[in-house]
Protein backbone atom coordinates (compact mmCIF):
# COMPACT_ATOMS: atom_id res chain seq x y z
CA UNK A 1 0.00 0.00 0.00
CA UNK A 2 1.44 4.24 -1.13
CA UNK A 3 2.48 5.77 1.34
CA UNK A 4 -0.19 8.27 0.57
CA UNK A 5 -3.29 5.91 0.83
CA UNK A 6 -1.88 4.19 3.99
CA UNK A 7 -1.85 8.11 5.91
CA UNK A 8 -5.73 8.47 4.38
CA UNK A 9 -6.51 5.07 5.73
CA UNK A 10 -5.13 6.08 9.25
CA UNK A 11 -7.17 8.97 8.99
CA UNK A 12 -10.54 7.44 7.96
CA UNK A 13 -9.85 4.76 10.86
CA UNK A 14 -9.24 7.48 13.25
CA UNK A 15 -13.03 9.19 12.20
CA UNK A 16 -14.38 5.86 12.27
CA UNK A 17 -13.07 5.74 15.98
CA UNK A 18 -14.81 8.96 16.56
CA UNK A 19 -18.37 8.02 14.94
CA UNK A 20 -18.36 4.96 17.28
CA UNK A 21 -18.02 6.74 20.07
CA UNK A 22 -20.41 9.39 18.83
CA UNK A 23 -22.83 7.12 16.69
CA UNK A 24 -24.11 4.53 19.83
CA UNK A 25 -25.24 1.63 19.47
CA UNK A 26 -26.91 0.39 15.93
CA UNK A 27 -26.03 -3.98 15.53
CA UNK A 28 -23.58 -6.35 17.06
CA UNK A 29 -20.46 -8.35 15.48
CA UNK A 30 -21.64 -11.76 16.39
CA UNK A 31 -24.87 -13.54 17.71
CA UNK A 32 -24.91 -16.35 20.09
CA UNK A 33 -26.95 -18.30 16.85
CA UNK A 34 -24.31 -18.28 14.55
CA UNK A 35 -23.52 -15.93 11.59
CA UNK A 36 -26.04 -15.07 8.85
CA UNK A 37 -26.15 -13.85 5.15
CA UNK A 38 -28.45 -13.80 2.95
CA UNK A 39 -30.07 -16.41 0.42
CA UNK A 40 -26.95 -17.51 -1.59
CA UNK A 41 -26.72 -16.23 -4.66
CA UNK A 42 -24.12 -17.44 -7.58
CA UNK A 43 -22.24 -14.20 -8.13
CA UNK A 44 -20.17 -14.99 -4.63
CA UNK A 45 -18.82 -18.12 -5.41
CA UNK A 46 -16.46 -16.18 -6.82
CA UNK A 47 -15.26 -13.56 -4.83
CA UNK A 48 -15.40 -15.88 -1.34
CA UNK A 49 -12.97 -18.09 -2.77
CA UNK A 50 -10.52 -15.21 -3.30
CA UNK A 51 -10.71 -14.41 0.43
CA UNK A 52 -7.26 -14.93 1.77
CA UNK A 53 -6.10 -17.25 4.51
CA UNK A 54 -5.45 -14.89 6.77
CA UNK A 55 -6.55 -11.21 7.68
CA UNK A 56 -4.39 -8.79 10.04
CA UNK A 57 -2.26 -11.78 11.39
CA UNK A 58 -5.27 -13.78 12.11
CA UNK A 59 -5.54 -17.15 10.65
CA UNK A 60 -8.70 -18.34 8.83
CA UNK A 61 -11.18 -20.40 11.47
CA UNK A 62 -14.28 -22.20 11.20
CA UNK A 63 -17.47 -20.39 11.36
CA UNK A 64 -21.04 -21.27 13.04
CA UNK A 65 -23.47 -19.93 10.66
CA UNK A 66 -27.77 -19.83 11.50
CA UNK A 67 -30.03 -21.68 9.93
CA UNK A 68 -31.01 -21.10 6.57
CA UNK A 69 -27.05 -19.37 5.73
CA UNK A 70 -25.36 -21.60 3.32
CA UNK A 71 -21.70 -21.27 4.85
CA UNK A 72 -19.79 -21.01 1.66
CA UNK A 73 -21.19 -17.08 1.87
CA UNK A 74 -19.26 -16.88 5.36
CA UNK A 75 -15.35 -16.65 6.74
CA UNK A 76 -13.74 -15.76 9.82
CA UNK A 77 -10.78 -15.10 11.01
CA UNK A 78 -8.96 -14.90 14.50
CA UNK A 79 -10.56 -14.64 18.12
CA UNK A 80 -13.10 -12.54 18.28
CA UNK A 81 -13.51 -13.11 14.76
CA UNK A 82 -13.42 -10.91 11.31
CA UNK A 83 -16.21 -12.28 9.43
CA UNK A 84 -16.87 -11.57 6.09
CA UNK A 85 -20.27 -12.38 4.28
CA UNK A 86 -21.52 -11.86 0.22
CA UNK A 87 -25.01 -11.92 -1.05
CA UNK A 88 -26.00 -8.47 0.67
CA UNK A 89 -27.95 -6.10 -1.27
CA UNK A 90 -26.09 -3.27 -3.38
CA UNK A 91 -26.13 -0.57 -1.24
CA UNK A 92 -27.94 2.71 -2.47
CA UNK A 93 -26.95 6.03 -2.40
CA UNK A 94 -25.68 6.98 1.40
CA UNK A 95 -24.46 10.07 3.45
CA UNK A 96 -22.26 7.28 5.07
CA UNK A 97 -18.39 7.66 5.40
CA UNK A 98 -17.05 5.79 2.18
CA UNK A 99 -13.87 4.78 1.58
CA UNK A 100 -11.99 3.95 -1.35
CA UNK A 101 -9.01 1.36 -0.77
CA UNK A 102 -7.06 0.00 -3.92
CA UNK A 103 -10.03 0.95 -5.98
CA UNK A 104 -12.47 -0.71 -3.98
CA UNK A 105 -15.08 1.39 -2.18
CA UNK A 106 -16.61 0.40 1.56
CA UNK A 107 -19.04 2.01 3.32
CA UNK A 108 -18.19 2.10 7.04
CA UNK A 109 -20.89 1.91 9.72
CA UNK A 110 -19.59 2.33 13.36
CA UNK A 111 -20.96 -1.01 15.63
CA UNK A 112 -21.19 -1.07 19.52
CA UNK A 113 -18.07 -3.48 19.46
CA UNK A 114 -16.41 -2.82 16.05
CA UNK A 115 -17.01 -1.58 12.45
CA UNK A 116 -19.16 -2.60 9.88
CA UNK A 117 -17.72 -2.80 6.23
CA UNK A 118 -19.71 -2.83 2.63
CA UNK A 119 -18.73 -2.74 -0.36
CA UNK A 120 -20.08 -0.09 -2.65
CA UNK A 121 -20.55 -0.09 -5.81
CA UNK A 122 -20.87 -3.56 -6.25
CA UNK A 123 -23.91 -6.03 -6.31
CA UNK A 124 -24.29 -7.98 -4.62
CA UNK A 125 -22.10 -6.82 -1.74
CA UNK A 126 -19.50 -8.05 0.64
CA UNK A 127 -19.88 -7.06 4.22
CA UNK A 128 -16.81 -7.34 6.68
CA UNK A 129 -17.11 -6.57 10.63
CA UNK A 130 -14.36 -5.98 12.38
CA UNK A 131 -14.05 -6.24 15.96
CA UNK A 132 -12.76 -3.30 18.15
CA UNK A 133 -9.91 -5.58 19.18
CA UNK A 134 -8.35 -5.10 15.27
CA UNK A 135 -8.71 -1.12 15.31
CA UNK A 136 -7.88 1.24 12.87
CA UNK A 137 -9.69 -1.69 11.26
CA UNK A 138 -9.99 0.07 8.15
CA UNK A 139 -6.15 -1.16 7.49
CA UNK A 140 -7.82 -4.27 6.95
CA UNK A 141 -9.67 -3.86 4.54
CA UNK A 142 -6.97 -4.44 1.39
CA UNK A 143 -7.35 -7.89 2.57
CA UNK A 144 -10.64 -8.27 0.82
CA UNK A 145 -9.81 -6.58 -2.16
CA UNK A 146 -9.68 -8.87 -4.66
CA UNK A 147 -12.59 -10.74 -3.56
CA UNK A 148 -14.78 -7.20 -3.91
CA UNK A 149 -13.25 -6.42 -7.20
CA UNK A 150 -14.89 -10.05 -8.30
CA UNK A 151 -18.07 -8.89 -8.00
CA UNK A 152 -20.27 -7.55 -9.95
CA UNK A 153 -20.15 -3.64 -10.42
CA UNK A 154 -23.02 -1.69 -10.38
CA UNK A 155 -21.24 1.59 -11.41
CA UNK A 156 -21.66 3.56 -8.10
CA UNK A 157 -18.49 5.00 -7.00
CA UNK A 158 -17.98 6.93 -3.19
CA UNK A 159 -17.35 9.85 -5.26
Amino acid sequence: MHRAARRRLIVAAAGLLVLGVAGGVLYAVQSPEGIAAPAHVAACESPMSQLPRSVGGQPSTEATVAEGTDPRDVRQWGDPAIIATCGWPALGPTTDQCLDVDGVDWVAAPLTDGTRFTTFGRDPAIEVLVPRAYDPAPLLLPAFGAAAKALPSNNRTCS
